[in-house]
């Protein structure tokens, strides 16, 4: 049997990130002082709100949405979190989630817009989006730590990273599936191209584009949890700390807080998809 000498793939990755991490500190230094201070923003924001109001807001929005049904239980499941004295670590998740889903979407949408536009771009974004898809979960947590050390901001960054994929390609899709004809139309009165992005194909593509930040959001929660091992607090930090004390109890409080904040974030999202 003829020896094959091994791929040094191991080798290469290390010292590409160890050359990256010596190049590009400056540069992470500062997209991580950033993205604290927005995340810590956003969750300072949400624990100001008094408990009470904050759910009626929720539980208000949910009626409206996505009917009497979900409001309800928005409502008993929020005000089932708050009695369990799990607010705070809910509002830091909900922070993250904001944060890494406001930043999906602005890198998506126009990722997505460029991939529906242009063949060569679409060919060249599909298979990097299928591997971001097939790659574990976990994986995406190694390059963040040396980059940006333990904390709620690697945390982002790779739930960023892991929960993007749906937006570009549902947005896409979206922009695709327009009708020719309302495109002919469109050109036939003369409109620009962002005329006819804002004016016609977006809007078309709208419940398409929003399913696609809908499945982002879910994904960046199942993230977020993820990320606790590496330093991100909030509920998926307490699910750690549960597994790492065998304290069945706080595992199951928290893993239920994870349930309802999912459950209510699908429904109102899946609802604005629906709504005209």
């Amino acid at each position: 049997m003829n020896y094959i000498p091994k791929i040094p793939l191991a080798e290469w990755t290390d010292k590409f990130i160890a050359y990256l991490t010596l190049h590009c500190s400056d540069t992470t230094q500062s997209i991580a002082d950033f993205l604290e201070k927005l995340i810590l923003g956003i969750k300072n924001f949400l624990v100001m709100i008094p408990p009470e109001l904050f759910i009626f807001i929720v539980a208000a929005l949910a009626w409206w949405l996505a009917g009497r049904r979900m409001g309800i239980f928005t409502l008993i499941g929020l005000f089932f979190v708050y009695n369990i004295q799990l607010w705070d670590a809910t509002m830091a998740t909900l922070a993250m989630i904001i944060s890494a889903v406001l930043f999906c979407i602005l890198l998506g949408l126009p990722l997505g817009i460029l991939a529906a536009k242009n063949k060569t771009a679409y060919k060249i974004i599909t298979p990097i989006l299928d591997f971001m898809q097939t790659l574990p979960a976990f994986v995406y947590l190694l390059p963040a730590i040396p980059f940006f050390g333990l904390g709620v901001v690697p945390a982002v960054i790779t739930t960023v990273i892991f929960a993007m994929p749906p937006v570009i390609r549902l947005t896409a899709l979206g922009i695709r599936q327009v009708p020719e004809e309302l495109i002919e139309l469109g050109r036939s009165f003369g409109s620009t191209f962002f005329q006819m992005l804002l004016k016609i194909e977006l809007p078309l593509a709208r419940s398409t584009i929003l399913a696609g930040i809908n499945q982002c959001i879910m994904l960046s929660l199942s993230m977020v949890v993820i990320a606790a091992m590496i330093g991100a607090k909030g509920l998926g930090g307490d699910v750690w700390k549960a597994i790492q004390t065998l304290n069945m109890g706080m595992g199951f409080e928290a893993g239920v807080a994870i349930v309802i904040l999912a459950i209510i974030l699908d429904r109102i999202t899946q609802s604005l998809g629906k709504s005209k």
